[in-house]
């Protein structure tokens, strides 16, 4: 019974995320269509006629209303039909080559992430009041305060221009991947750096609730090692806290890759959106919207398991 109530929850909570992508999605036509000039317009070609613009027009779908323009994009959506761009390309085909370049970026800077500000903020509540405590609480709140554009301009002078120790820009391979490992370095940092301020906080703030729980008194009272208390005591309650935390990083962290991409010349969807906004191409701006949701729906539904999954274990 309390399986089929949890599959329940879990499965509105699913299709609410669902619903909250496709009002997103819509408002990416509707703001798209509110811009000055259409897909038409911004790439026609130097010296081309009215008359060419307009049957491009027409071939693009441009003289539908954007609710018929929408409701025909979403009709493909479920079989993996992203639509044609601006150019008359797949959408599909032109993500293949930059998608997995950004989720590499965002995917080495969410682990670096989750053990970092696990182990800061643990460090922090096992020495609750000591000045490794307040260290770690005061420059969390600095480096979240930093957008990561700012962080990334600093890194770049520290590391880059005055040490000369990693390469400011990333240059691609034949593979259209980073050319070196290096180069993902500080476009990694830039994007690390403000979530590992923010998770921290959460980390040591879960810790220290959980600390205050009755059976980790009892740990404490019976003289267990404080890395066993913190193992099997602490980390396990405070499980759902980290877990929300490390969701809401995900979304952040795809989303100011656009800003670093574009700092670092990062061969991602960064630099491919902003084409994509200068073009009014709908279909391929919803079409990165649209991955980004679902990956970061799938981040959320995961986090809700291992909340599930804590509250079952405390009962």
């Amino acid at each position: 019974m309390a399986g089929t109530l949890t599959a329940l929850r879990l499965g509105g909570l699913l299709a609410r995320r669902i619903a909250l992508l496709a009002v997103l999605l819509a408002l990416v036509f509707v703001v798209v269509e509110a811009l000055p000039g259409d897909a038409a317009d911004a790439t026609a070609a130097r010296g081309e006629s009215a008359a060419d613009i307009a049957r491009r027009r027409v071939l693009l779908g441009l003289d539908q209303p954007v609710v018929v323009r929408f409701l025909k994009w979403m009709a493909g959506l479920p079989t993996g039909d992203l639509g044609l761009s601006a150019r008359g390309e797949q959408v599909w085909g032109i993500l293949a080559g930059p998608l997995p370049n950004t989720l590499l970026l965002g995917g080495l800077a969410l682990a670096i992430t989750v053990v970092a500000s696990i182990a800061l903020g643990s460090w922090a509540a096992m020495r609750p009041g000591s000045a490794a405590d307040r260290v770690i609480s005061a420059s969390s709140t600095v480096v979240l305060a930093l957008p990561e554009f700012v962080i990334a301009v600093a890194l770049v002078l520290v590391f880059a221009l005055w040490a000369g120790m990693l390469p400011a820009a990333t240059l691609a391979g034949p593979d259209g991947a980073p050319a070196s490992w290096t180069m993902l370095v500080l476009p990694v940092l830039a994007l690390a750096i403000p979530q590992i301020g923010w998770n921290a906080r959460i980390v040591r703030g879960a810790l220290g609730d959980e600390a205050r729980a009755p059976h980790v008194t009892a740990a404490v009272l019976d003289g267990l090692p404080p890395l066993r208390v913190l193992a099997r005591h602490l980390l396990p309650g405070a499980l759902p806290a980290i877990a929300a935390g490390v969701a809401t990083s995900t979304g952040m962290l795809l989303g100011g890759a656009v800003a670093v991409e574009t700092i670092f010349n990062y061969p991602g969807v960064g630099a491919l959106l902003a084409g994509a906004v200068a073009d009014r191409d709908t279909p391929l701006i919803a079409g990165v919207v649209a991955l980004t949701g679902v990956m970061i729906t799938c981040v959320l539904l995961a986090a809700d398991l291992i909340r599930s999954w804590a509250a079952g274990e405390r009962r």
